[in-house]
């Protein structure tokens, strides 16, 4: 049976930045696609240009060469295609949890009373009832990371993009957090371009993997994460989940990932027990 058309693809994407009187290469014809209703994951080097892939696939930048296509239509330098949650919540603290989920729908032009409206009845989804009138401080950091997501999500886009949504909680909040958007994922199908450290991360949420060189960024691994779904933490102890986050592992360390990256550390302590 052929594959459904991807719901975004990047096309030879090429990006350079002046640094004083040098340009310096950051992406390198990074070519990726995600279909309909997958879960994709980007990890690589620090510094290696996820980010500004991201920038580039949410249209705040344009790329020196090479496209951006959403459902075969060219999407470079659109903004209204994608929903695009940073690494930072960025939720005002002056604002209640509602209004801050409420903010882009505000932006687009709907009324606050009907943005609210749209909003409430996802907030026992997002594990946030009771919470729509407090104030950002009152929150968790898991909480807040839940409240951002339902910001992101409301604006109905037809594409997600996650970049290291987790990476600022703990382990343990993390790992709770990761099992949470599984579950909420499997439930809206959502299509999802995710920027991470973790290699655990990747394994869990994922369907496929890129992994990325060191700047100037190119796709040098695609790894098709073979776990059944639904997952469960459970998962996590399996040969099966071990025999993938070992070859990620690998993968960067044959890269020449810097040694001082803790979750790398961390996983490399994981996968040799």
């Amino acid at each position: 049976m052929a594959l459904s058309r991807p719901k975004i693809e990047t096309i030879s994407l090429r990006k350079s930045y002046r640094h004083g009187r040098q340009m310096v290469a950051v992406l390198d014809g990074i070519s990726l696609h995600a279909q309909p209703g997958e879960f994709v994951s980007i990890i690589g080097p620090s510094g290696s240009g996820k980010s500004t892939l991201f920038n580039i696939a949410a249209g705040l930048e344009m790329p020196d060469a090479g496209e951006i296509r959403i459902d075969g239509e060219i999407a470079t330098g659109k903004r209204e295609k994608c929903a695009y949650m940073p690494q930072k919540d960025l939720l005002f603290p002056w604002r209640k949890v509602i209004d801050n989920t409420v903010l882009g729908l505000e932006i687009q032009g709907m009324r606050k009373k009907q943005a609210r409206a749209k909003a409430a009845p996802l907030f026992a989804t997002f594990g946030l009832t009771g919470f729509e009138n407090a104030y950002a401080f009152q929150l968790s950091g898991g909480m807040r990371q839940r409240a951002a997501l339902l910001r992101t999500v409301i604006q109905d886009r037809s594409v997600l993009l996650l970049d290291e949504p987790f990476g600022a909680l703990d382990s343990l909040t993390r790992t709770s957090m990761q099992a949470w958007l599984t579950q909420v994922w499997e439930t809206y199908e959502w299509t999802v371009l995710l920027v991470t450290h973790d290699i655990q991360e990747a394994v869990f949420l994922s369907d496929r993997v890129y992994v990325l060189t060191r700047r100037p960024a190119r796709i040098d691994l695609v790894v098709e994460i073979a776990l059944p779904r639904p997952r469960s933490l459970g998962m996590l102890g399996s040969p099966e989940f071990a025999h993938f986050e070992k070859q990620l592992f690998q993968a960067l360390v044959e890269r020449q990932v810097a040694p001082s990256d803790a979750s790398l550390r961390a996983t490399s302590q994981h996968v040799a027990g």
